[in-house]
């Protein structure tokens, strides 16, 4: 809708800087109403445009009218040429020439919207000459002419020296002059204008004379194609007068060729959404610019890009954009660069003035040198006389003033290397005094931080006292413990010595016993091989204890349970006495 709006202004601003406001803006506004299919506000109308201090011509303007009240409401659901046939008609009886032109009133009104295409979006509006270059080559390919390059760079030049580009009214005058068109006749010129017309302002982008298959009937009738960014009309004839449907195009249509079928050559089938129609061209050169033209056509629908020719305008406005912020930044190095030179220049001027005065300085100095030397001169010339006179005398006394002033030279230069010497000890004082500044800030300093020490000292020694007092109190504690313990350690060596005693006689008693029970082994092994040998596996049978007895394989054991469980006591006493 912004693109929409800024075309319709440039029209709008034709018509509204040719009329005046304070009279015609009703009509205006009426008339931008009626062709842009905008409902009519009467009570706004009237309240803008009564006579008082708040009208058109007032702060207020007609232009925050025209943006809220018409351009803001605007659907697109417009006639493009007859709302600028209505601009055309407000404007073209007072700007246009009334030189005879070449081409007709029609023919300069089609060349006034391609002026409001091609123009840049400033006012007062101008087309540059990369445009007019761009259109005059369209009109010239659509004449079949060649296009002359270096006639047109030397209008070219003729025009940036006087003026960035053209009114729209000038375009109409240099199409109308024929200066481009030389060897053409007016119908050509007008039927390259309209042809040119037609793809950038009515977005045609082929259109031709084919044969069109019916849906119904089946037969087929000559019909007059028009290919635009969405669509393919098709009319009775080229007048466009008589419609007869509408092949609507979207992203998902293809068109493909087919193969001759009855009597008909050339053909190709567009498929869309719910239908799809069979053409027939006149030759397979239109087929294929047509089965190309509306492939090209699907693929922008499907990308979401604008018609060819107006991308070819914004790429043509971008890169003019581009080479203007180049051109003004080359602009802004110069002019910098121009600044520097320039104070430059006044820093050399300053300086040649500076020299000059210098040099007439010294040109009056060294002159007035010369006048004391000469009045010096006539004086000495004059004295010459007397001075020979007592030329001795005055030997005497040169001498004696050379001496005295060799002896004031001398003076001269200690006096100097006095000043010097003077200079290094005042220098040296300045230091010194700094160094003993310093000195005494370092000299504070470490007496605060030796205080803070001090106290800090002063205070660990306090704690040292109470931690040696506390020391002696827990010194003397443990001397009484080690007592305790060492007393404990000697009981405890006694109670070790006793039970080491006590594990020597139960190491004797064991070895007794233990014999004991070798003996024992030895003599019942002893009697029971000779039992086996004489009475085989018989058991023999003893009168004995009539308490159970512990039965072994080799018979009856050598004690009862209850002396063995006596033993197992007796022995445990004595383990846990040794441990």
């Amino acid at each position: 809708m912004v693109g929409l709006k800024e075309e319709l202004l440039k029209s709008i601003w034709h018509a509204f800087t040719a009329l005046d406001l304070d009279r015609s803006g009703k009509v205006l506004s009426h008339n931008l109403c009626t062709v842009l299919n905008v409902p009519h506000d009467p009570v706004a109308l009237e309240e803008h445009f009564r006579d008082d201090d708040e009208g058109p011509v007032s702060n207020q303007g007609y232009m925050p009218y025209l943006n809220k009240f018409i351009l803001e409401k605007v659907q697109g659901n417009f006639d493009k040429v007859e709302f600028n046939r209505m601009c055309w008609t407000l404007c073209a009886k007072k700007n246009l020439s009334k030189s005879p032109l070449l081409i007709s009133d029609e023919d300069a009104f089609k060349v006034w919207v391609i002026f409001n295409f091609l123009s840049e979006d400033k006012y007062p509006l101008i087309i540059v000459p990369e445009e007019i270059e761009y259109f005059l080559k369209k009109l010239t390919e659509a004449m079949g002419a060649g296009w002359q390059q270096e006639q047109f760079d030397h209008y070219k030049i003729a025009l940036n020296t006087s003026r960035e580009g053209l009114s729209a009214w000038e375009l109409i005058d240099l199409i109308g002059s024929g200066q481009f068109s030389k060897g053409m006749d007016r119908q050509t010129v007008s039927m390259a204008i309209n042809e040119v017309f037609n793809e950038l302002i009515l977005d045609v982008l082929k259109q031709g004379y084919m044969l069109k298959k019916g849906h119904k009937r089946k037969n087929w009738t000559e019909r007059w194609f028009v290919l635009k960014p969405n669509i393919i009309s098709y009319y009775v004839s080229e007048d466009l007068k008589d419609k007869k449907g509408d092949i609507i195009l979207d992203g998902n249509c293809c068109v493909e060729a087919l193969p001759d079928k009855d009597g008909k050559k050339c053909l190709f089938l567009i498929k869309c959404f719910d239908k799809s129609f069979e053409i027939s061209a006149s030759d397979k050169k239109k087929k294929q610019e047509w089965i190309q033209a509306i492939q090209t056509t699907v693929s922008l629908l499907r990308a979401g890009s604008p018609p060819p020719h107006k991308e070819a305008r914004q790429k043509r406005k971008e890169l003019r954009q581009k080479l203007l912020a180049e051109q003004e930044e080359l602009e802004r190095q110069m002019k910098e660069l121009q600044t520097a030179n320039e104070n430059k220049q006044k820093e050399l001027e300053t300086v040649r003035k500076q020299l000059e005065a210098a040099a007439a300085r010294a040109a009056e100095e060294e002159k007035k040198r010369l006048q004391t030397q000469v009045e010096l001169q006539d004086r000495f010339s004059l004295e010459l006389e007397r001075e020979k006179m007592v030329r001795q005398k005055m030997e005497e006394q040169v001498a004696q003033k050379s001496s005295e002033l060799e002896q004031y030279l001398q003076r001269v230069r200690e006096l100097e290397e006095m000043y010097k010497q003077l200079q290094e000890a005042l220098e040296d004082e300045k230091q010194a005094r700094q160094d003993e500044e310093t000195v005494r800030k370092l000299q504070a300093r470490l007496l605060e931080e030796e205080s803070a020490k001090r106290a800090e000292l002063e205070k660990w020694h306090l704690q040292q006292q109470q931690t040696i007092q506390m020391t002696e109190a827990e010194k003397q504690e443990l001397e009484n413990q080690r007592m305790i313990k060492e007393q404990a350690l000697q009981v405890a060596m006694q109670q070790l010595e006793q039970l080491e005693l006590e594990r020597k006689e139960a190491l004797e008693q064991y070895e007794e016993v233990k014999k004991k029970l070798e003996t024992a082994a030895n003599n019942t092994k002893s009697w029971k091989d000779k039992v086996a040998h004489h009475e085989g596996l018989i058991r023999l049978i003893e009168p004995g204890s009539k308490n159970p007895h512990l039965i072994t394989n080799w018979g009856p054991a050598a004690f009862t349970e209850a002396e063995l469980e006596q033993r197992q006591k007796s022995w445990k006493g004595k383990k846990g006495t040794s441990e």
